[in-house]
């Protein structure tokens, strides 16, 4: 069995197992997180959420947030969304069989789900090389690893195509596979990229509002009109799409800040991120 090895431990959050437990029990401690450890009491059924992809030092106590408020839940498979950064494999790629591993563990891809979703949709592939060099799922699994006791296997899936139509198909599968299983659905992403700090925030207080209402249409609407650069703006609409699939009446944001606002610097040029969840 093919084994994914981290490809950014060391760069994005401590690669020993003894420090990225700690970083991560910082992100839900840290001012900008949740201020609680996990699991949360509340038994508020959650469908989907999206959480941001940087470093845990800036987007770690965000991303916490939707962790959090997904703690109380025991699911049989993490579907996991994002953008392929780099460009290289398939337009849009899974994994048939395989582990995914972190300085904490090993974690299995569901190759029951995987052969279901191939088959469902065309449009997704099966390809490991697509997922080799990429945080943007990487830097979720220690996290669900920490909130998660029970085991557990993930679906990964990354995007080179996040056209609306990509989303859509892409998004009806989800909901198809998670009808199945006891799911929850991660979309990968952050928002903003290197923009003045008061202007990230208003660009993106603006494409969150349509997320919050699963309105997939306005969604692309504001992104294109106001040339918002949220790089996982594919998985952020597929996850949007399977979660009403699946139910969903509403997205409920529950922290955004940006780097500057967590470092206290640099707020010439910025990165946004968002803790959303759907229920």
């Amino acid at each position: 069995m093919q084994v994914r090895t981290p490809a950014v431990a060391g760069m994005f959050y401590p690669k020993t197992s003894q420090e990225l437990k700690s970083s991560i029990k910082n992100c839900f401690l840290h001012k900008y997180g949740p201020g609680i450890l996990p699991p949360s009491t509340h038994d508020k059924k959650i469908i989907g959420a999206i959480c941001p992809h940087a470093g845990y030092e800036y987007s770690g106590p965000i991303a916490a947030n939707s962790y959090y408020a997904i703690s109380s839940h025991r699911p049989e498979l993490v579907i996991i969304i994002g953008p392929n950064h780099w460009a290289i494999g398939r337009d849009v790629a899974t994994m048939k069989e395989g582990i995914w591993r972190t300085p904490i563990g090993d974690i299995e891809v569901d190759t029951d789900s995987a052969i279901k979703i191939g088959k469902i949709s065309k449009l997704i592939e099966f390809d490991f090389f697509s997922h080799t060099r990429d945080h943007c799922l990487e830097v979720q699994i220690p996290m669900l690893q920490e909130i998660f006791s029970h085991k557990f296997k993930i679906l990964p899936i990354i995007l080179i195509d996040q056209s609306r139509h990509a989303a859509i198909k892409i998004g009806e599968s989800v909901a198809m596979i998670s009808k199945i299983k006891n799911t929850i659905i991660i979309g990968s992403s952050d928002f903003t990229h290197y923009e003045p700090n008061d202007f990230a925030h208003d660009q993106d207080k603006s494409l969150i509002d349509t997320i919050v209402n699963l309105d997939v249409d306005a969604f692309y609407e504001v992104l294109q009109e106001k040339k918002i650069s949220a790089c996982g703006y594919g998985a952020i609409a597929s996850t949007m799409i399977a979660c009403k699939k699946l139910g969903a009446t509403k997205g409920t944001l529950i922290k955004y800040a940006t780097s500057g606002d967590i470092s206290g610097n640099n707020k010439d040029s910025v990165v946004g991120y968002a803790s959303i969840v759907f229920s």
